[in-house]
């Protein structure tokens, strides 16, 4: 979940600006999924079925760290923003740059969750929702008007090619679908009555437009595939970003279905957590196909000399919500099987972490992954 091989390959169309805090320059929306990517294993060992020793300890951990994460990395967008608003601003104007900013929202939605699920122990229970209220407000409003303002660039200011469809044009379309995956520690905190009811509905019609939306790209990035052949080896990893409306949407039906019955009187409330089950095994039945195919076609990439890039890290968020998924699909089913998957998805999550993590620390004290990509052939390698 970042840089499109186009930006690693290229430098980006840039405006005059000052050059200063060159390091900054080229610091893009993408750094927000290291973010993602930390977030969603606190998240994801906080929902396992199963308890393991210290476990809980270390999602606190992980939660902590992708606060701080959070943090450094508005501070450096910031930064980029004030010393080199022309860069930022010829962001949106890229299309290899502008589905990325679907990663803000999620950043604050994830770390948002993260702090209800696991941070608790540190913070209070009290505190840790109220932070999780504010960032999820943020996040929702910023990932709906991203929803609809990239689409907007796509077709009015981006001159997009025939069989140029990428899985990162789906980062703006999920941020909804995630709200709608955390609103419900949220709906239970809302008194009965008409709060919780309408935020509910909400969350239903943000699932209802992400994964729309979704089904309406998806078959260009299959159809981009199949008659144009594999991904640019840098990119490959993006292939696993198909992974999180997926993953995300089963953890949806499952979170809503629990508040359900709190908000709504049946049939209603017995229908949605029907609809959990009815929707969520299909969905991890095809999230499995592609997490199949996308691996083969990762160690083929590896096996051609696919060299680390920020790319990596569409490895966690996206596997992450498939461990909710899974987990949510367990409590409702009461399935073993559901449950074991969850721990082995989250196993290949932690792996996919702390591989894309210390390859990212050697990058950046490296400077590698800062420097311009000027290079016509290069890709940033570490």
């Amino acid at each position: 979940m970042a840089l499109d091989e186009r930006t690693l390959v290229r430098p980006p169309t840039t405006l005059p600006d000052a050059p200063r805090l060159p390091s900054l320059r080229h610091f893009g929306p993408n750094w927000y999924a290291v973010v993602m990517g930390t977030a969603i294993v606190a998240s994801a060992g906080a929902a396992l079925p199963h308890r393991v020793p210290g476990l809980r300890g270390a999602c606190t951990a992980v939660w902590a760290l992708s606060a701080l994460l959070l943090v450094a990395v508005l501070i450096a967008r910031a930064g980029h923003w004030r010393h080199h608003r022309g860069q930022a601003r010829a962001h949106l104007l890229d299309p290899a740059v502008a589905p990325f900013l679907g990663c803000p929202p999620m950043a604050l939605l994830a770390v948002g969750g993260a702090t209800y699920a696991a941070g608790a122990p540190v913070v209070g229970g009290r505190a840790a929702l109220v932070v999780d209220a504010v960032l999820y407000s943020a996040g929702t409003v910023l990932g709906l008007a991203v929803a609809v303002a990239v689409p907007y660039l796509m077709v009015v200011r981006h001159r997009l090619e025939p069989g140029s469809a990428a899985p990162a044009w789906l980062l703006p379309l999920v941020p909804p679908m995630v709200s709608a995956a955390l609103g419900p520690p949220l709906i239970r905190e809302l008194p009965a009555g008409q709060g919780r009811e309408a935020l509910l509905m909400g969350c239903y019609a943000m699932f209802g437009m992400s994964l729309l939306a979704v089904l309406a790209v998806l078959p260009l990035v299959v159809a981009r595939l199949l008659h144009h052949g594999p991904l640019p080896l840098a990119l490959t990893p993006t292939l696993f970003l198909v992974l999180g409306p997926l993953g995300q949407s089963t953890t949806a039906v499952n979170q809503l279905a629990d508040v359900a019955p709190g908000a709504v009187g049946d049939p209603y409330a017995s229908g949605l957590g029907a609809l959990a089950v009815l929707y969520g095994v299909p969905a991890t039945g095809f999230a499995l196909l592609w997490l199949a195919l996308s691996a083969a076609l990762t160690v083929r990439a590896l096996r051609a000399g696919m060299g680390f890039a920020m790319t990596w890290w569409g490895f966690t968020f996206p596997i992450g919500t498939c461990v909710t998924g899974a987990a949510g699909l367990a409590r409702h089913t009461g399935l073993h099987a559901f449950g074991w998957l969850a721990e082995a998805l989250f196993v290949c999550l932690v792996a996919a972490w702390a591989l894309a993590a210390a390859r990212t620390v050697r990058g950046l004290l490296g400077g590698s992954l800062l420097a311009a990509p000027v290079r016509p052939s290069a890709v940033v390698t570490v």
